[in-house]
């Protein structure tokens, strides 16, 4: 699991209104977070590696 946790997800972005990071994915449903936080073997489906600067890149 080393190296796909949410810290690495270039969908884990700092949210300025709560003042915290989370993940962006609207996708997830409350079954998948409760897997995140109990579940050390869940994958996330919709994991990415990277972060911001990954998708400016792919932009230039």
């Amino acid at each position: 699991m080393a190296g796909r946790s949410c810290e690495n997800c270039m969908y884990y972005e700092y949210d300025y209104d709560y003042e915290e990071y989370c993940c962006t994915q609207d996708c997830l449903d409350e079954d998948d977070i409760a897997r995140l936080a109990m579940d050390s073997h869940y994958v996330c489906p919709f994991y990415r590696e990277g972060d911001e600067y990954t998708i400016v890149r792919k932009q230039i």
